[in-house]
């Protein structure tokens, strides 16, 4: 089983930006697809963006298209979601976790995950 990492989040202004980071160590993480999802007050966790495993194929919930980017880098088993544009809609906890996108199966290895804030 894969262990996570988040880190990176803060308070930011709308209109501003942050990188997510997500450190990932147990499993072979670059045999693995990578996801990120959020959890705002009062609401279900939902996803944000997903990466496959080689880094070529990416998708986005439609509220963050053109606003936010997936990448990582294996050699650093390492996912980052940088996020341009925020708005307060964004605000929630940030979460990565490992699975399958071909089915959007999730394996749940959930971390603490990270706070952002975004200001009005």
């Amino acid at each position: 089983q894969v262990q996570l990492v988040e880190s990176g989040g803060g308070l930011v202004q709308a209109g501003g930006s942050l990188r997510l980071s997500c450190a990932a160590s147990g499993r072979t993480f670059s045999d693995s697809d990578m996801g990120w999802f959020r959890q705002a007050p009062g609401k279900e966790r939902e996803f944000v963006a997903a990466i496959s495993w080689s880094g070529v194929n990416t998708y986005y919930a439609d509220s963050v298209k053109d606003r936010f980017t997936i990448s990582r880098d294996n050699a650093k088993n390492t996912v980052y979601l940088q996020m341009n544009s925020l708005k307060p809609g964004d605000t929630a906890v940030y979460y990565c976790d490992a699975g399958v996108i071909a089915t959007m199966t999730w394996f749940g290895s959930w971390g603490q995950g990270t706070q952002v804030t975004v200001s009005s």
